[in-house]
Formats: structure tokens, sequence, C-alpha cells
């Protein structure tokens, strides 16, 4: 598993440089304003500082210092009254995604005893106006977050609240890292007549900047061909301390107990899987084969759910039937720390007012309630093969589902929506099955959602993390829609 790496953010301070001479000490102050902030971003972030910015030469120099170092965010810290043109160059130069930082150091001004010096030091609300205009004229996006610097006693929520979304903006820059630095096979080819899911590849690179490996069925074959005794040993042993092997299904004769044999060629497909993520260096991977009459790739293709559900919860999503665009849609749910499990709608229960939502496989393990289960099935209903699949549900809690789709001008397009998992009774037919209840019944929940031209697919992760979701388009310009009471657009 690659390791996350901290996203680059650029921060420059910015001052009047008239005002250092008539106040004595306000630069000095604010600069250790602007430290406090660095430090704690430093928890998030890889901080590249430009100091704080007093007059137009400084900001060019501040613009290209952030370009050289390929920032992939830009906070703007307003610490007291500045010009727009202290800020407009540094973002033209640096081309990088802005948020202006409004964050007051107090929640008050003592109004008896403050003279202009005291006002000047906390004055940060007074420019950002202008520099928001500046911005809008030049057409340059911006987003901004207002707020306190620290919480005093009595007043702590507009500190918190700030942070938090200071927070969520390193969070989705790491994410947008990542994504641009990411390789994902594609193995195979999409399920056949599935027309929602077929991608270019082109555009993934183009708009997410993604690099798509193109792989051969050669390429598993020879490493599952390879797999060793002992390796394929220590893979059942793995799948023994995850997994609970299961009996018969009490519901459906298609569902058993999965043979040694089954068992068998489902370690040896993970560890071939194992090799040909290390071998081609690959953070996920989209795949699918049908294969005919029983035949070696036919086997390959029906063995790899057990691996690739390791894989997933190794932080490598791996979609089932080549489905590229749901693939980037894991992606960025486990990145965010949320999981990403392969997800579909199954079906409405207008009593109980939840949708069922789930697939044969592959399953993200690491959100599992409980110990998952392995069941072998004897028939892949609409797929070639047979094998062992997996039946678990997502933890019960909060959850987020999200979808990467594309809009008929060939524009990548994220679809998502909070909710929670529910307890209670699930399908025991050797599929992931999950009872989600969203902010919408069911019937308008699926109405909303289709209305957008979704993929069949999408990602099923834990916890809500749609504000995340939201910083995530806004940075590499995708649409969102978020369906709840009140759908949102960006």
């Amino acid at each position: 598993m690659r390791q996350k790496e901290k996203a680059q953010v650029g921060v420059f301070g910015i001052g009047l440089a008239a005002y250092w001479p008539q106040f004595r000490g306000l630069k000095e102050r604010l600069e250790g304003y602007q430290r406090k902030f660095e430090q704690r971003i430093g928890e998030w972030a890889s901080v590249v500082s430009a100091g704080l910015v007093d007059d137009a030469p400084r900001a060019f120099e501040a613009g290209e210092a952030f370009r050289r170092a390929g920032v992939d965010l830009v906070f703007c810290y307003v610490g007291t009254y500045a010009t727009s043109s202290q800020v407009l160059p540094v973002i033209q130069q640096s081309k990088a995604p802005v948020v202006v930082l409004n964050l007051q150091p107090r929640a008050a001004l003592d109004y008896a005893h403050t003279d202009t010096g005291e006002w000047l030091a906390n004055c940060s609300a007074c420019c950002v106006p202008e520099i928001s205009g500046a911005l809008a004229r030049a057409a340059i996006p911006f987003r901004q977050v207002t707020g306190m610097l620290e919480p005093e006693p009595d007043v702590s929520s507009p500190s918190e609240l700030a942070w938090a979304e200071i927070k969520e903006w390193c969070e989705a820059a790491q994410v947008v890292r990542a994504l641009r630095r990411s390789r994902l096979g594609y193995l195979g080819h999409p399920y056949p007549g599935m027309l929602d899911m077929y991608s270019d590849f082109t555009q993934h690179q183009a708009q997410l900047g993604t690099h798509i490996e193109v792989l051969e069925m050669c390429d598993l074959d020879a490493r599952v061909s390879a797999a060793t005794e002992a390796e394929i040993v220590r893979k059942g042993e793995e799948t023994r301390r995850i997994f609970e092997i299961s009996e018969d299904s009490p519901s459906d004769p298609l569902a058993k107990k999965p043979t040694p044999e089954q068992m068998d060629w489902a370690c040896r497909v993970a560890v071939g899987l194992d090799h040909l993520v290390e071998d081609f260096d690959l953070d996920g991977l989209a795949y699918y084969y049908r294969g005919v009459g029983g035949n070696r790739y036919e086997r390959l293709g029906a063995g790899v759910i057990l691996g690739c559900s390791l894989l997933t919860a190794r932080g490598i999503p791996c979609s089932g039937e080549a489905d590229l665009k749901n693939c980037q849609a894991m992606k960025i749910m486990d990145l965010l720390g949320a999981g990403g499990s392969y997800t579909e709608l199954y079906a409405m229960d207008f009593r109980d007012r939840f949708i069922l939502m789930g697939h044969d496989g592959p399953f993200h393990v690491a959100i599992a309630e409980g110990k998952p289960i392995l069941r072998g099935l004897g028939l892949y209903h609409g797929k070639s093969g047979f094998g062992v699949s997996v039946e678990a549900s997502v933890r019960k809690g909060p959850i987020t589902i999200l979808g990467v789709t594309q809009t008929h001008d060939g524009r990548l397009k994220l679809l998502a929506a909070e909710g929670e998992c529910l307890a209670g009774e699930r399908l025991k037919i050797g599929n992931t099955n999950s009872r989600l209840r969203f902010a919408l019944e069911p019937a308008p929940f699926i109405n909303a959602w289709c209305s957008e031209g979704p993929t069949h697919h999408c990602a099923l992760g834990v916890g809500h993390v749609l504000g995340k979701i939201e910083k995530v388009a806004w940075l590499t310009g995708l649409e969102l829609k978020a369906l709840g009471p009140s759908p949102t657009r960006l």
C-alpha cells in the first residue's frame, strides 16, 4: 500500500507596509498569528510559507515560490487590511486553488479601550470583500473560511467550526494530490452491454490526473501460475483470520459452504493479484472478464472476489464489472478514511423506509459490521463461473455514498448522499448487503438519484464525509450533486 502523502499547502499572510512605521509591533503581532496558523495546519499538510506579503512585488515573489513548490492549495491568511494587489498576483503566479481565511484573533473588541493599532490587529474582515471582488473580476474561483483564530472561554464555536473546515480543506487537497499520482489498473473489459460504465481513459487522466494502466488477463494468469504453495498457505491463514467461513445458506440453495477446491483457487488468485498490484505499482483496479466454456480466463475472472476484497481493505480499491468510474469513487472514499465498498441498489423496503444496497463483491472488509462471511456460490447470477463470494454489511451508523458518472459532454461528475446504516435482517445469498436510510424516502431518493444520470454502481463508506467530498469536487473542478432534503449542486 502506497503511503498517503500530505498535501503541499502554500500559506501567505497579508498586511500593508505603510502601517509598520505607524504602529509599532503590529507587523510582529500579525506574523505571530500566522505562525500559529501554520504550526497547526502542519499537522495535516506540508506547509510552504511565503511569510507576510505587504506589497505587490512580494506578491509576485510569493506566487513564484508556490509555483516552484507545486503546491496543491493556497491559504491567504488575512491578518489586517491589505490591498487586493497583494493577493491577486500570488494566485495568478501559483496557478493553485485559493481559500481566503478571515480569522479574527478576538471574539470582540474592547470598544471603550481600543485604539487604531489594536483595531488594525483585529480587522481581518475589512479587506475580504475587496479580495473577493478582485478574484471574481479576474475569473479566479475562490473559497473562504470565516471565524476566530482561537477559542475564548465564552465563545468557542466560531473557532471550532473554522478549524474543522480548514482541516477538511487540507484533507481534500491530500485526496486530490493522491488522485493525480494514482495508477489504476484496467483488467479485461466492461461487462457487456452496460453502456453507463463505458469510460474514456484519456478523460480520467485529463480531469483527475490518474494514469490508467491497461492490463492483459495473461498478466494475471502468469502471476497466479507462479504462486507458491507457501504463499497460498499464508493467504489461507490470512483469510481465516479475517473471514468467517460459512456453512450452507438457510435461504439460497446456490450459496453453500465453500469447498476446499474453491478456497484453494480463491487464495491462489489472491496471491496472483497481490503480485499484479506490486509489479505494476497499482493504486486501484477495475476488472472483469467473461471467458467461455469454463476456460482458464473464465476461472480467473470468477476467482478474484476474495483477493480483490483483501486489496480493497488495504487501500487498493477493486471495482468489478470493469467500472473505472466507480474505482475512482472508491479511491476517493478510501483516501478520505471512509472505506468505499463496491455497491449498487438492491431493493426498496417501503415498510421500514430503507434501501437495500450491496453487490457480490468486492467488499471493503475494513468497514464491515462484525466478521465478514465467505460463501461458495454454485452460480454467479448473470455472470460466467462460480466460486467464493463475500457476504457482509457495513458498520451500523452514519454512512455516505459516492458515485462518479459523466455528463453528455464528457465531463466527470460526482453524486453523493449521506445517510445511516440500520440494524436488521439482511440477505444470505453470498452478497454484501446493507440496510441504508437517507433523508429522502426510498422512492423520491431513487428518483432524485437517477435523475442525475448516475453510473450503475457507487462507493459506500462509513461516516458523514459530504463536506470533504464538496471540497474535493471544488479542487478538481468537477460538478457535484448532493442529495438531501434540499439537494445542492456545486
